[in-house]
């Protein structure tokens, strides 16, 4: 579909919108024309929900005397159109282009700033924010470098869909384009990782601007929203009108609408067909846990989830098989290989789960319920397919089964009697060698201590799989990671972002040396605002996974994955229980596995923040594995760095 950029701008009236690519990849970014003469109906954001009335207006205080019909500074009107929007936490570090803003900020009754050390931390701590609550996380950067600190994580909260909306400064109208300090034209840079972008021009904009980028950004697929505003336009004084409309008519109107009954039809007819049939369950579904759980009550399916779906279905419950994919369960990938049904809602079949895309669910009929029309048929042509929210879709099959509730249901203890026998013959599990910890038992112990009820952030690597093999996630909204981007440094920030909202739940990153050591400096916000993130650093001194491929792939040639120090390769370098007590957290190094426990518990016991650096074998691979572009057939089920290949 070709993309209307003149249409978009005559919409967006002086503020200057994204014109997207015409790719079918980035379908999901384009905005429809307004039908000639359609006004839109006038829609409300909101940070927790888009169908959340606004807030009312703040009151007034010393630092904002102000009436309603006063005028104030455009940071000011910002910061009110935030606070309308049901912002309570922002993630902004200042700079020249957005000291206005940050002013602004300070004298907000309503809002808290978290000062992150780097625009990148504040970025991920915005995303597990977000990911961790599915309120609209927020965070400010200045202009130049400022902004472009922000595009690893805009990238990630794209691919991985989370609601956030990035405000930037920028340098004054009359500089733009002429290559000023600290001038980027963020707008151009972030055109294709963002799910939409504004320059404001016209400080009368704001109020629409801030409406519509949480609306954008929380409806449909969720996704990242920048909005650029110059520092002229942060200071110019102006009245704020707050009941202007939205102005998104071909938005709105392309937002699919309920599921038709005859589909949901046509799928429970397929489900009653079917001998094998299986659920495989993604990120999509984070909003609707307890409508998939009543599904697979009303029909027995077992479940597999993808990386993002962990935790929205129990991975405790006997029909759960866990991951599937590249590093995913055996029974997991045996069930899609053998199913002649696959129900796929909220996914995208991702090649990291679905390998080489023929032989994936070969056997099966698939049906794809996914809110972006984008993704269908993307990558996996469907059998039927429904553009719906999979909450709605998963609300309309309960009832027609509920319904139907009397009449025989489908019986499929055959089927689940064979993949808990693929269970019981193919386990997850790791070797021991005399006193080495093995990463997974390090993990296994915190989630018996933790009885599965923390929150889990990670960065990227082979400690991300462990973390998702090993631990027990119960709810949505447990597990954070990034997993379409796979950006090392995600895991502290995204913890500390969790910890602010949830209040008082022990969040846990379960990190990597490589990955803890991108945003270390984020140790400084958890100590000063004393956050329960407890870091849990998998220490191998290499960058493990790619040492791993490395050792099956490159004859274990090593090509620049020794993270340690070379001179002394005896030594543990950095040395992380230093620098975190430079930061004055307590921190405690383990090297026996007869220690863990002990070192575990005394984490978990100690209010505030906590650093427990684990030394693991850099030898040990993550297993099983589907090589990249491989099917279920080509897994590997042992082996280790211990191994010549």
């Amino acid at each position: 579909m070709a993309t209307t950029a003149a249409a978009a701008a005559a919409t967006l009236s002086a503020t200057a919108a994204t014109a997207k690519t015409s790719r079918k990849h980035h379908l999901r970014h384009h905005f429809l024309p307004a039908r000639r003469g359609a006004a839109a109906a006038p829609v409300i954001c909101s940070a927790v929900s888009p169908a959340t009335p606004l807030s009312p207006a703040p009151p007034a205080t010393p630092l904002r005397p102000w009436g309603s019909s006063d005028p104030r500074k455009g940071a000011d009107i910002l910061v009110e159109a935030l606070e309308r929007c049901g912002v309570s936490d922002v993630f902004a570090y200042p700079g020249g282009a957005s000291m206005e803003i940050h002013q602004a900020l300070t004298r907000s009754p309503v809002i808290t700033n978290h000062l992150f050390r780097h625009e990148q931390g504040e970025a991920f701590a915005a995303s597990g924010y977000a990911r961790a609550s599915g309120r609209v996380g927020v965070c400010v950067a200045t202009s130049g470098p400022g902004a472009t600190n922000l595009v690893s994580a805009l990238a990630d909260a794209l691919l991985d869909s989370v609601p956030m909306v990035a405000i930037t400064g920028q340098v004054p109208r009359r500089m733009i384009g002429t290559d000023a300090f600290q001038e980027t034209p963020i707008v151009e840079v972030t055109r294709s990782i963002t799910k939409h972008n504004y320059l404001v021009l016209d400080v009368d904009d704001i109020p629409r601007v801030i409406q519509e980028a949480f609306f954008l950004a929380s409806s449909g697929r969720p996704g990242p929203v920048l909005v650029d505003i110059p520092k002229d336009i942060q200071q110019q004084m102006a009245v704020p009108v707050w009941d202007t409309p939205m102005n998104l008519p071909g938005y709105i109107a392309r937002l699919p609408k309920p599921p038709a009954s005859e589909l949901l039809e046509q799928v429970l007819r397929l489900v009653g067909e079917s001998r094998r049939p299986i659920l495989y369950v993604g990120g999509g579904c984070s909003a609707s846990g307890d409508e998939l759980r009543r599904f697979v009550e009303l029909t027995g399916i077992p479940v597999t989830t993808t990386l993002m779906g962990l935790g929205n279905f129990s991975s405790d419950d006997p029909l759960s098989l866990r991951m599937l994919g590249m590093h995913g369960t055996v029974y997991a990938n045996y069930a899609v290989d053998k199913a002649d049904l696959l129900l796929a809602f909220g996914v995208r079949f991702d090649d990291r789960v679905t390998g080489k895309i023929e032989a994936f669910a070969n056997r099966a009929k698939i049906v794809h319920i996914d809110i972006d029309p984008a993704e269908i048929g993307k990558n996996k042509q469907p059998h039927v397919s429904i553009c719906a929210d999979v909450k709605l879709a998963l609300q309309g099959l309960n009832a027609l089964l509920e319904d139907s509730i009397a009449q025989k249901s489908s019986d499929f203890s055959a089927w689940h009697n064979e993949l808990e026998k693929q269970k019981r013959e193919f386990p997850l599990g790791y070797k021991t060698f005399g006193e080495e910890i093995p990463p997974q038992y390090a993990i296994q112990v915190l989630d018996e201590l933790t009885k599965g009820e923390a929150i889990i952030a990670t960065g990227v690597g082979q400690h991300q799989m462990w973390a998702a093999q090993y631990y027990t996630y119960k709810r949505p909204r447990q597990w954070l990671s990034s997993a379409g981007l796979g950006a090392m440094g995600f895991g502290l920030p995204a913890a500390a972002g969790a910890a602010v909202a949830n209040p008082g739940v022990t969040v846990v990153d379960i990190d990597g040396d490589g990955s803890f050591l991108m945003n270390i400096q984020e140790l400084a916000l958890i100590r000063i605002e004393n956050l329960p993130v407890k870091v849990m650093v998998l220490n191998n001194q290499h960058l493990g996974m790619v040492v791993q491929w490395e050792d099956r792939f490159y004859k274990a040639n090593r090509a620049h994955t020794y993270l340690g120090n070379p001179e002394c390769e005896s030594e543990i370098y950095p040395d992380f229980v230093t620098i975190a007590r430079g930061f004055n957290i307590p921190a405690v190094r383990v090297t026996k596995r007869s220690d863990v426990r002990a070192a575990i518990k005394k984490m978990l016991e100690t209010s505030g923040p906590y650093l427990l650096d684990i030394i693991v074998p850099h030898q040990e691979h993550v297993l099983p594995m589907i090589p990249s572009g491989g099917a279920f057939r080509d897994m590997i089920l042992d082996g280790d760095g211990r191994t010549v290949y």
